[in-house]
């Protein structure tokens, strides 16, 4: 990575689908994962999220970005302390950190 890139955290909700081995509950038909990950830009932090989701044995079917720390901030949007701190984990490992999974059920 050339020292002139700057890594920023990108919140994604990820919708994912059934696949053997998910580890998703038994009766749900897929989940949505609220997720903070690095990247030079959005579309970088999204190919980073979606490979690691399928490695995980995971189906990535559709992402959805909300932007950076500074973007939802002046949107309006009210972040809390360990949502920060989750942030702040993801720039630092330059990682994918999934904060949340909702499950879908019929």
């Amino acid at each position: 990575m050339s020292e002139g890139s700057k890594q920023q955290v990108y919140t994604l909700m990820v919708e994912v689908g059934r696949k053997p081995g998910d580890g998703l509950p038994e009766k749900s038909t897929g989940a949505a994962l609220m997720i903070y990950a690095s990247g030079v830009d959005e579309a970088e932090a999204v190919r980073e999220t979606v490979a690691i989701l399928k490695q995980a044995d995971l189906a990535p079917l559709d992402v959805s970005g909300y932007g950076t720390l500074d973007e939802r901030l002046a949107a309006g949007d009210e972040i809390e302390a360990e949502e920060r701190d989750l942030m702040a984990r993801a720039l630092a490992e330059n990682s994918v950190v999934v904060a949340q999974m909702m499950p879908f059920f019929d």
